[in-house]
């Protein structure tokens, strides 16, 4: 962990990344070329079904951030998502299907068809 990280200091989250996911995180990140960058996942009000995942880079670390590492990818939590990402798993998926990354969270009880929102 950096030295900006200072893992004592900072409480932990009890979300999970794949491993396909770390790679991709890790790849992505290679390719912006900043070892600053962390792995942000938020919860926000919007969508259909009333809450939105935002999945995206971040240099900053909040007072109050979550953040734990997976072989060399922090991913970092806002206080106020914390509860909503409980046990929450992000993952990768690379298929003729689908490409991009996916989010199973145990604390949904609901969705909207588009996959894009919960509650």
């Amino acid at each position: 962990m950096s030295d900006t990280l200072q893992s004592a200091t900072l409480p932990a989250h009890q979300v999970k990344l794949s491993e396909r996911a770390r790679d991709k995180v890790a790849s992505l990140l290679q390719q912006e070329g900043r070892e600053d960058l962390r792995l942000r996942i938020a919860v926000q009000p919007g969508g259909c079904s009333g809450l939105i995942y935002q999945l995206y880079f971040d240099e900053r670390l909040l007072e109050n951030d979550a953040v734990v590492e997976f072989d060399g990818v922090a991913v970092v939590v806002d206080q106020m998502s914390v509860p909503y990402l409980d046990g929450a798993s992000i993952d990768f998926e690379d298929t003729i299907e689908k490409q991009g990354f996916t989010i199973d969270n145990p604390n949904a009880q609901g969705s909207c068809a588009c996959g894009d929102s919960f509650s």
